[in-house]
């Protein structure tokens, strides 16, 4: 049985398309998808990520744990409800999966993971806690829903949709969070617009989810969510990287800190191994749709394409692709497209960015 949601019911209730979604019964779209595209560019578009799993961790020493858990650097992290983006990484160096990690205070720090690796990942971050001994809390917190407020009139609609939030996120810069009341507000985001991520009781989420609606954002699934991201450049888990996967060869370098002496695992592997691919973005010049797994022909050798898509706002088809090292942006290179190869642009992502075409 497929596992829900605190708001699969107002999913339901407004008429969304449900899909399997790693196990979880999530809506993908509510009858346009282009629409909830254009609305989040332009507006303001709510997103249910409840499936998505916070995890506290508690306790002394927690800063020293994560120093050594994950490849970016949590000392950059000395603000209450600053936030850090960063990957998990096993022993090769391949990604066990990314996530976002907020400091609250030296006894706890509170980390977000991908719903399809969550069971995974909790269970790699209590080996290391055993193996460490860490002696830390790792607690899921499942109690807890959370809802993405995306888009340029974001800000508005959570102030109109929580009296009160006004002042508490006055000043709230991008990548910090505050806790206001039992919500906890952070602006962050996967859509490469304003916006934030609120996580609220699970009871409380379909009074909030209806408070949102009643302040004029609209719902919006999956499938824009896909979309928004990628014309964003953002890496989707599972596609665009993975365990098999370095994240210095997914445009994740910047994630990555080697420059301090901190040992981390997988650094060693980082540090000995020949990078020899790139993440590079596509804009296909011929008709067609650029799609994950097509095979890209270029003068250094061949690559794939990890995620493709049709891009609403671009209204041309754009995609991230994994290739050899020496092809620049303005290069052109041939993309398998149906038994024909197709001339795409090589182009330095992101492509959208704030409702802005970049490319």
């Amino acid at each position: 049985m497929l596992k829900q949601t605190p708001l699969n019911a107002a999913h339901r209730e407004l008429g969304a398309k449900m899909v399997d979604f790693g196990g979880w019964d999530m809506p993908v779209n509510y009858g346009s998808q282009i629409e909830e595209h254009h609305v989040v560019r332009s507006a303001c578009g709510i997103f249910d990520v409840s499936h998505m799993l916070p995890v506290d961790v508690k306790g002394e020493g927690v800063r020293a744990f994560l120093r050594r858990l994950v490849a970016n650097n949590v000392d950059k992290l000395q603000t209450p409800g600053k936030a850090l983006y960063s990957c998990m990484l096993n022993e090769r160096g391949g990604v066990i999966d990314d996530l976002i990690i907020y400091f609250m205070d030296e006894r706890w720090f509170r980390i977000v993971v991908n719903a399809g690796t969550a069971d995974k990942d909790l269970a790699w971050m209590q080996d290391c806690n055993a193996a460490w001994d860490a002696n830390l809390s790792l607690a899921p917190r499942r109690d807890l829903a959370m809802i993405a407020i995306q888009g340029p009139q974001a800000a508005a609609v959570l102030h109109a949709a929580m009296p009160g939030s006004e002042q508490m996120t006055e000043g709230l810069k991008p990548f910090n969070a505050v806790n206001v009341g039992e919500m906890f507000v952070a602006r962050t985001g996967y859509t490469g617009e304003d916006g934030y991520e609120v996580m609220v009781p699970a009871k409380s989420a379909p009074f909030f989810w209806k408070a949102l609606l009643e302040a004029g954002a609209k719902p919006a699934g999956l499938g824009a969510r896909d979309t928004l991201r990628l014309e964003a450049g953002m890496n989707l888990y599972g596609q665009d990287m993975d365990e098999t996967v370095s994240p210095l060869e997914s445009g994740l370098a910047w994630t990555v800190d080697l420059k301090s002496e901190r040992d981390f695992v997988g650094r060693k592997a980082l540090e000995t191994s020949e990078i020899t691919r790139q993440l590079v973005g596509l804009v296909l010049l011929d008709k067609g749709v650029l799609r994950a797994h097509q095979r890209v022909h270029t003068k250094h050798g061949t690559g794939e394409i990890t995620s493709g898509t049709f891009s609403p706002t671009l209204q041309q088809s754009i995609a991230l692709a994994r290739i050899p090292l020496g092809i620049a942006p303005g290069e052109m290179v041939e993309v398998e497209v149906r038994d024909k190869k197709l001339q795409a642009n090589v182009v330095k992502y992101p492509f959208v960015r704030n409702g802005k075409a970049l490319i």
